[in-house]
């Protein structure tokens, strides 16, 4: 533990815990607040959700229905609750607080619901007080920390503000929705992009104005507390299709052992016999290009007991050069990938070279091409699937980090570094392990127990409705086109058998469809704080982008070994691997 205090005190200025375990603590006490649902409290349920917009009033919500406003007319009261008819023709639930007894069914209803302002400050305010506890733990100086967070938060929330706008983000479905002629078709998921390039402006431009937020300019923490609430959301979805789940989490593991063997060996050959790298540049060097960017190079480099300047040099180019992935690979998924979704997801994780990074373009190439294969094809993805293979694919190699680090720090210390009396001690997995990959094993598996009793009832009840529903269809057309009395009272009959087999499965499934729509409720109210952690990673990853003085720090043979490495063989070789073992392996469509 006296390493990890160190690691903090590194991290933050004289803190008591890692940017690991903050991580993972943040993120498990939002996780806890969000689980509020089940018990029928929303208790993050004001936070500020964007969603795809023309009109910029209508762009934010809350993401808890109990705090949006409705209106329509009343068709059913039960009790203090009412189920309304809207606008749109579907059907709205609310709670009345007060006398209900002198509302009647046809009567129109309306409830005021949370000003999008309001939620999103309220959603900054919750933010900044989280935060800024954890720069306290950090041992961060406080005031630059809340004030360069204020800034990062206004900042990257205005690009995904803009991310939404429907000529941008909205599917050709939606812009015929929204009346509008044309649309990029990039999902609200390009505010991620628009936030990079703004970091990456003022970062590389505004030094000044970056220099202000530099105490807030955290990537890694953002990140790291976003995966571990992320956790949760994807054990839903994992017990809902847990077949699916299970084969890509096997189909991960044995991707990352095998693309890895090869990179890390490839790219520290190239290191030492082109470049003439000594061992304590060529290691970390290995593997901040080959296994987990800034995470891998910074535990290498303990491994080994490098000089801190190597490890620091390797993760600037790391976080350069993840940038640059960030923009590109996700693109050309788009284009060539789609019709293999978790191939792509894959690709994700095997070749962008960091957590941050990696996660974050599994979320825009999920976006992009659920919207391509949309458009394209008619085919619906369900959501989360895409982004899940590439969390999966990064998490095992973020394990595999901490193995890794032991078998360097076995090696350097037994076979090339040997120092008398020196010894490896086991306990080093442990302090390489990135402990914020707990958080999110937790919260995923907390998810799939808690919904794998709904969730298996819920299959084949769905299975069976879709059925029904299709001979509901069936005897409906037959009906149509029967002019026979006796034929049309036979039909009648079978259509009443069949719309009471419906009611009977409706009936069973009540309880276990409501307890996964709380879960999803949950779930989406965690996601809120992913999202916007996920963004304030890509902004600060920008900020900390300093092109010029990377270069003055005398990075370009490096560069070159990154450069040749990474767009030479790792991509490519990354998406062979994950071809080999995910092609053919689609998504849920709904």
């Amino acid at each position: 533990m006296a390493q990890e205090v160190a690691q903090g005190k590194q991290e933050g200025g004289g803190g008591w815990i890692s940017e690991d375990w903050l991580a993972l603590i943040l993120g498990l006490v939002i996780f806890g607040l969000s689980l509020g649902s089940f018990k029928g409290t929303d208790l993050l349920g004001w936070g500020a959700k964007a969603g795809v917009w023309v009109d910029p009033a209508k762009a934010i919500s809350t993401v808890s229905s109990k705090y949006k406003g409705v209106e329509g007319e009343i068709t059913k009261i039960d009790g203090q609750k009412l189920t309304l008819k809207t606008k749109d023709g579907k059907d709205a639930t609310v709670t009345v607080e007060g006398d209900a007894s002198t509302l009647q069914v046809g009567q129109q209803y309306k409830k005021a619901g949370m000003s999008p302002i309001v939620s999103v400050v309220l959603t900054y305010v919750f933010a900044l007080v989280v935060m800024t506890l954890g720069a306290i733990a950090l041992g961060a100086n406080v005031p630059k920390f809340m004030f360069g967070f204020t800034l990062a938060f206004w900042l990257s929330y205005l690009c995904w503000f803009m991310g939404h706008w429907g000529y941008i983000a909205a599917t050709k479905e939606q812009a015929a929705k929204f009346g509008i002629p044309w649309a990029l078709s990039m999902s609200g998921e390009f505010g991620f992009i628009l936030a990079l390039m703004l970091g990456l402006i003022i970062g590389n431009l505004f030094p000044g104005l970056a220099n202000s937020m530099k105490e807030a300019a955290r990537p890694e923490l953002y990140i790291k507390t976003g995966i571990v609430i992320m956790g949760a959301g994807l054990g839903i979805k994992a017990a809902e299709s847990f077949g699916l789940a299970s084969n890509i989490m096997f189909r991960g593991f044995c991707a990352i052992v095998e693309a890895y063997l090869i990179y890390w060996a490839v790219v520290y050959y190239i290191a030492r016999k082109y470049f003439k790298f000594s061992r304590e540049w060529s290691a970390p060097l290995a593997s901040g290009i080959s296994i987990c960017g800034v995470s891998a190079s910074i535990a290498t480099g303990g491994a080994i007991r490098a000089r801190p300047i190597v490890p620091i040099m390797v993760s600037s180019l790391v976080v350069i050069f993840v940038a640059i992935e960030m923009v590109i690979l996700p693109f050309l998924a788009k284009f060539f990938l789609w019709t293999e979704p978790l191939v792509a997801g894959a690709w994700m994780g095997l070749a962008v070279k960091s957590d941050g990074g990696a996660i974050a373009s599994g979320a825009i190439t999920d976006a992009l091409i659920r919207a391509q294969a949309l458009d394209a094809a008619g085919i619906n993805y369900a959501e989360g699937w895409i982004t899940m293979t590439a969390t999966t694919v990064k998490m095992f190699i973020d394990i595999f980090i901490g193995v890794w680090a032991f078998l360097l720090a076995y090696i350097w210390v037994a076979k090339i570094d040997v120092k008398p009396g020196q010894k490896v001690n086991a306990g080093e997995i442990w302090h390489r392990f990135p402990k914020f990959v707990i958080g999110y094993v937790l919260t995923f598996v907390i998810l799939v127990v808690m919904c794998w009793p709904a969730a298996k009832v819920m299959g084949p009840a769905d299975k069976e409705l879709a059925e029904l529903k299709a001979s509901v269809t069936s005897i409906e057309t037959k009906m149509k086109t029967t002019t026979d009395a006796a034929a049309l009272a036979g039909l009648k009959k079978e259509l009443d058998g069949v719309k009471a087999q419906q009611k009977e499965v409706n009936d069973k499934i009540k309880e276990p469809k409501s307890f996964l729509s709380q879960a999803k409720s949950s779930s989406g109210q965690g996601d809120v704080f992913r999202g916007l952690f996920f963004l304030l990673c890509f902004f600060t990853i920008g900020l900390v982008s300093n092109f010029k003085k990377l270069m003055q720090e005398g990075l370009g043979k490096l560069a070159a070994v990154y450069c040749i490495s990474l767009f030479g063989f790792i991509i490519w070789v990354g998406l062979f691997i994950s071809w080999l073992f995910f092609h053919g392996v689609k998504p849920p469509t709904i």
